[in-house]
C-alpha cells in the first residue's frame, strides 16, 4: 500500500514540476527522440501514468481482497487511460490557436478623433479602435488639429503613438 501511495503522490509531484520543465524529455539525447513519441513522453503524461499507477493500485489493493499483482494491473490499466487521456487532452490544446495579436502597424488607415488638440508639429491625444477595443494614443500631425476632428492614422511612430492627418470630405 505505501508504495502504492508513493507512486501516487510522485506522479502529483511530478505533474506539478511539469508545469516548469515540460518539453524536458523530449528535448533529451540531443534532440534523437524529437518528434518521434509525438508527445507521448511529455511529463504531464508521464506524471497522469505514474499517480494513475499509485492511487489506482492503492484503491484496488485497499478495497478488495486481491493481491499485490491484481493492484498492480489495475493500476497500470487506470494510468494507460489517465495518460492516453492527458495525451489528447494536451494534443487539443495545442490546436486551440487564437487571433493573431494586434499589432501597432495594424491602426495604420484607422480612423479615429482627435480628444486633444495636436498642434502643428506637436503631440495631442486621438482616440482609435484596435482589435474591438477604444485605446487613447498620442498622436503628432504636421498640421494643427482641433478637438473633434476625425482623422486617419498614417504611421505609427512608437507604441502608444501615432502620425495622423485630418480627414478631409
Amino acid at each position: 500500500m505505501t508504495l502504492f501511495l508513493g507512486l501516487g503522490i510522485a506522479g502529483v509531484v511530478l505533474l506539478a514540476l511539469s508545469l516548469i520543465f515540460d518539453g524536458l524529455l523530449e528535448g533529451l539525447f540531443g534532440g534523437l527522440l524529437d518528434g518521434l513519441f509525438d508527445g507521448l513522453l511529455s511529463l504531464p503524461v508521464i506524471a497522469g501514468f505514474l499517480s494513475m499507477l499509485g492511487f489506482g493500485g492503492a484503491i484496488v489493493l485497499g478495497t478488495t481482497g486481491a493481491g499485490t499483482v491484481a493492484a498492480t494491473a489495475a493500476g497500470v490499466l487506470a494510468g494507460i487511460v489517465a495518460a492516453w487521456l492527458t495525451w489528447k487532452f494536451s494534443r487539443a490544446l495545442m490546436r486551440d490557436q487564437t487571433s493573431a495579436t494586434p499589432r501597432g502597424t495594424d491602426l495604420v488607415g484607422t480612423s479615429g478623433s482627435v480628444v486633444t488638440a495636436i498642434p502643428a508639429d506637436g503631440y495631442g491625444e486621438v482616440l482609435l479602435r484596435m482589435a474591438g477595443q477604444t485605446v487613447k494614443l498620442a498622436a503628432k500631425s504636421p498640421v494643427p488639429v482641433e478637438r473633434g476632428t476625425e482623422i486617419w492614422v498614417e504611421a505609427t511612430l512608437s507604441a502608444t503613438s501615432v502620425a495622423v492627418r485630418p480627414v478631409e470630405r
